[in-house]
């Protein structure tokens, strides 16, 4: 007796024998839209491209003349300096937030949320001013208990500079969104991982910086490097308490030339430099926190 073979394979033998539809052979189908996108999108760049060079206002031999000028230069370097300050001091209250977020201390737990609902709440502009003019409520700042003896006074306007202010607004502020950004990767790793550190004998401590942060890295790194470019480009706020960052700086050039579009220039081509080399970091970052991941995915 002969046992003939199902119809789907012998449909799909037919196919492999004719060789009509071999995947191997297969091209990818046109789509005349794509080339109609395609067209459209470089005619819409080469009009950019036009319109950048041969537009003279943007005065390109100025944007030269000015783009390695030692106060522009000097105002870029505040600029990092400050968002290093910024982030440093952010990730440092991010992390005594987890700490009091997670203890079972309720007053404590309480106090952060308070916290990271103003903070994250006023516009970060808000705060610089605030802090900026901070004489009007507190003509001098005092050190000393609380209804009691004080042990020294200073007036606020010699303590709160323009740097002082730039540094009180905006770490306070990056530092209610690194409380969530930094809780958010320690809860989200799984807690088995920390049970088995438990019956492995790892003490809390232990359990924390080798098990658990290596792991949360991988979430963490992420919205902080959109973090600390966020801040870069927010330390542009701080040229209204006249601090000499990067835009403060090429404003008081352009204030005298009235050059003001070749100034913005260079400010903003600075930025996009700065931007640029801190995502490379942060993909490089990124890749090396997730390599057992990926591992432990692709196996």
């Amino acid at each position: 007796m002969t046992v003939s073979s199902a119809p789907g394979l012998e449909a799909a033998d037919r196919v492999g024998r004719d060789g009509a539809h071999d995947v191997a052979t297969a091209r990818r189908r046109r789509r005349p839209v794509h080339w109609v996108l395609s067209a459209v999108l470089l005619l819409l760049a080469a009009q950019l491209v036009n319109f950048v060079i041969g537009n003279k206002s943007f005065a390109w031999p100025t944007v030269g003349k000015y783009l390695f000028e030692p106060s522009v230069l000097k105002g870029l370097g505040t600029s990092v300096l400050l968002t290093m300050v910024t982030i440093l001091l952010g990730t440092v209250i991010g992390v005594i937030c987890l700490a009091v977020s997670l203890s079972g201390y309720a007053p404590g737990r309480w106090l952060v949320h308070a916290y990271v609902a103003v903070f994250r709440s006023i516009p970060p502009l808000v705060q610089l001013i605030f802090w900026f003019n901070l004489a009007y409520l507190l003509p001098r700042l005092s050190l000393g208990v609380p209804f009691g003896p004080v042990f020294g006074s200073w007036p606020t306007n010699s303590l709160i500079s323009p740097l002082t202010a730039a540094i009180l607004g905006l770490s306070l502020h990056e530092g209610a969104y690194m409380a969530e950004i930094i809780r958010a990767g320690v809860l989200g790793v799984d807690e088995g991982q920390r049970v088995a550190a438990k019956a492995m004998g790892f003490n809390g401590r232990q359990t924390f910086f080798r098990i658990v942060l290596p792991q949360a890295m991988r979430t963490i790194i992420p919205p902080t490097g959109s973090q600390f470019i966020t801040i870069l480009k927010g330390t542009s706020l701080v040229s209204v308490i006249a601090m000499g960052d990067l835009l403060f700086s090429v404003q008081s050039i352009y204030n005298q030339t009235f050059e003001i579009v070749p100034l913005l220039t260079v400010a903003c081509f600075w930025y996009l430099v700065v931007v640029l080399l801190l995502s490379a970091l942060q993909r490089r970052l990124e890749k090396r926190f997730a390599r057992g991941h990926d591992r432990e995915g692709a196996s």
